[in-house]
């Protein structure tokens, strides 16, 4: 039951959650330079971001889509800094 979607990468993964990974991995500047969006770019927060996200579709495939395109490499960080 809990494989119920094993080729889903977003599968069991809160926008918070996902929000937040992108931000450790990025920071907020680089974020807004990645999806330029006023929620990142000016007086950025999770919790701002995530209203905006949550009310905003098209914001938040733009997020999801960054996310899904750089999870190899923020798992393979993450990996990295447990090591050390």
């Amino acid at each position: 039951m809990k494989d119920m979607q094993p080729n889903n990468p977003l599968h069991g993964i809160t926008l918070e959650n996902l929000l937040k990974q992108l931000v450790s991995f990025y920071g907020w500047e680089a974020l807004g330079q990645q999806i330029d969006i006023r929620c990142f770019t000016h007086d950025p927060s999770i919790s701002s971001s995530l209203k905006f996200l949550r009310r905003t579709p098209w914001a938040r495939e733009r997020v999801e889509a960054l996310y899904i395109a750089r999870i190899g490499v923020m798992q393979a960080k993450s990996k990295l800094a447990e090591k050390v």
